[in-house]
């Protein structure tokens, strides 16, 4: 029983690969998906729909031999886990004091929405329909794009809506439309009132 508990533990941490390719691994896939998720497109990140959701998911299985390779022991597994770690904070420190670098690999933010005024060209370019820009406006609470003033597709993937806010003007003019409601509804409630006393029977007095 001895033997078998210290067989199984042995092969628990004996790696399978030699280290340096099991870092070598992991940095090379970890660049690899950097740079598909760049040429992607941000919507990959937004999961605008089921597809995105579904692509990123089959990702994470699809790259998991080329990361792991024939080695499925523990320590293969946190020097894999150590490496993606590494790189990712090596990258993160190197983007943000690099805005060259940051545009390079994060891209730009994209104007979807200007003035009010959807900009079809931009959401041709990042490959999102009207449909999934309201869906995503519905997401905030915002019941129509009618509504925003302004929307961008951040580099994150992240879509940002900017509500319009009201004029002077239109305030006032809202303000107005509401005075006159109130108005109407009087009025009408006189009238009602007038007509039900005029039909009420007078009473004779002798």
């Amino acid at each position: 029983m001895d033997l078998h508990l210290h067989d199984a533990w042995v092969n628990m941490f004996h790696l399978g690969l030699p280290v340096v390719e099991k870092i070598v691994r992991a940095i090379v896939v970890y660049l690899f998906l950097l740079l598909g998720l760049r040429l992607a497109g941000k919507r990959e990140l937004a999961q605008l729909n089921p597809f995105d959701l579904i692509v990123l998911l089959l990702l994470s299985n699809v790259v998991q031999n080329a990361i792991i390779g024939d080695d499925n022991s523990v320590t293969g597994g946190f020097i894999g886990a150590a490496s993606l770690l590494s790189v990712n904070y090596i990258i993160v420190r190197l983007v943000r004091g690099n805005r060259r670098l940051a545009r390079l690999l994060e891209g730009r933010p994209d104007v979807l929405i200007k003035d009010g005024v959807v900009q079809k060209d931009h959401l041709n370019r990042e490959l999102i329909s009207k449909a999934e820009l309201v869906a995503a406006a519905h997401k905030q609470g915002i019941t129509s794009l009618h509504d925003v003033e302004h929307c961008t597709l951040e580099p994150t993937g992240t879509i940002s809506f900017v509500v319009r806010r009201p004029t002077p003007d239109s305030t006032r003019h809202d303000e107005l439309i509401t005075l006159i409601g109130a108005i109407t509804a009087e009025l009408k409630a006189l009238r009602a009132a007038t007509r039900a006393v005029e039909q009420t029977p007078q009473v004779n007095r002798t």
